[in-house]
């Protein structure tokens, strides 16, 4: 059929035809391979309708055809007559007009490349420096189409800290202005703490109760295995998750009160990447958070410092170790090159990843840098399903 002789309105309603039978088939009956093709193709085709629907909405807000309605506004006629959610139908609208002054973030929207969320990032972009990004629009939509979401999130705060540094910093000044902490008493003395911290002291509040919140995990698991032996499971611990961080933040408490004065204080290290253009702006913390030299400064006084010197955007040259307290210099290779679990359908950061060989050691495969990479503990274990040995590099 062709499809280019068709009007507008027979074009989205062959497309309305064709959903709907879609939607009342049973999927039941698919192999393995039909489900993960299946499941990919209905996502490109939300995508495009998606796309479809933005841009009858954009039409729609330049018109004014709600007007004659009562409505107030274009946002306020699609939730009431489609029955949206104000918030969701003021969403398709705002993207509509962030897209009239994109022009190749547009085309690829339309094509069904890019998101909603990939036109908001590239709109903050056009923002903070228009010049800037219009010389640039197509190199970041390309990252769009071609990177997981959440690197392309990861270049776009990289992006908007080269070239609006004074707003990055502004920002960042205020997160730290609306941190805050509330504890209060219920009425039969139940204690409720609500918290909201800088990214800084987030990662290392939320870093120090995991870590406590582990080894209370291994206590509680080796308490179960003395009490019932191999056939113990997750369900027969004493605490369950919330209960175990509950008890962390007791703990940390308890040392905090009895901590001497004049105790040394816990030292940060930090990693200085030099080398190539690509990573001399890098700064993050080892969670993934991106924060600004300004959020990194005020810690620098209980910060120790070790190089990490790049002679490619990829390969380390070298590692300084610093005497001590830090080892491990080609595992920080591997970390810092890659900075999360390897599987490019997982994100765990490098920090709670196990370092595997890419070519097995028992295969003849070298512990260096570049036979290295990050696994988190599941995609770790995955690892030994049954696969062709691969050719030592």
């Amino acid at each position: 059929m062709d499809l280019r002789g068709l009007r507008y309105d027979e074009l989205v309603e062959l497309a309305r035809r064709a959903l709907s039978e879609a939607a009342g088939r049973q999927l039941t009956e698919l192999t393995e391979a039909e489900v993960l093709e299946a499941a990919q193709a209905s996502t490109e085709v939300a995508v495009l309708a998606t796309a479809v629907q933005t841009a009858a909405a954009g039409r729609l807000d330049t018109s004014k055809a709600w007007q004659p309605s009562g409505a107030k506004s274009a946002g306020a006629w699609l939730a009431w007559q489609c029955r949206l959610p104000s918030k969701r139908a003021n969403g398709v609208v705002r993207c509509a007009r962030r897209l009239r002054d994109l022009p190749g973030t547009e085309a690829a929207f339309l094509a069904g490349e890019l998101t909603p969320d990939h036109v908001t990032l590239l709109a903050s972009c056009r923002t903070a420096d228009p010049e800037a990004f219009a010389a640039e629009e197509a190199l970041l939509v390309e990252h769009g189409t071609t990177l997981a979401f959440r690197h392309f999130e990861r270049v776009i705060r990289y992006w908007l800290a080269l070239h609006d540094p004074d707003g990055c910093e502004r920002d960042a000044d205020a997160k730290h202005a609306a941190r805050r902490l509330d504890c209060s008493r219920t009425i039969d003395d139940m204690v409720v703490l609500d918290a909201l911290l800088d990214p800084v002291s987030g990662a290392i509040v939320a870093r120090e109760l995991k870590r406590l919140e582990q080894e209370l995990f291994a206590a509680d698991w080796a308490e179960a295995r003395a009490r019932l032996g191999e056939v113990a499971t997750a369900a027969d611990l004493a605490r369950t998750p919330k209960q175990r961080r509950a008890d962390a933040i007791r703990i940390m408490a308890e040392r905090s009160a009895a901590k001497p004065a004049d105790a040394r204080e816990p030292r940060i290290l930090l990693h200085v990447l030099a080398g190539t253009e690509a990573v001399q702006r890098m700064c993050e913390l080892s969670d993934g958070t991106i924060t600004t030299p300004g959020q990194i400064l005020p810690h620098l006084r209980w910060a120790d410092v070790a190089r990490v010197i790049f002679e490619s955007p990829s390969r380390v040259l070298d590692v300084g170790v610093r005497q001590r307290l830090f080892t491990g210099a080609t595992r920080t290779a591997v970390e810092l090159t890659h900075l999360e679990c390897a599987h490019p359908s997982c994100h765990v950061r490098f920090e709670d990843c196990e370092i595997d060989h890419i070519t097995p050691y028992d295969h003849g495969g070298l512990t260096i840098q570049d036979n290295g990479e990050p696994k988190c503990p599941g995609h770790h274990r995955w690892r030994h399903r049954p696969r062709p040995p691969q050719p030592v590099p």
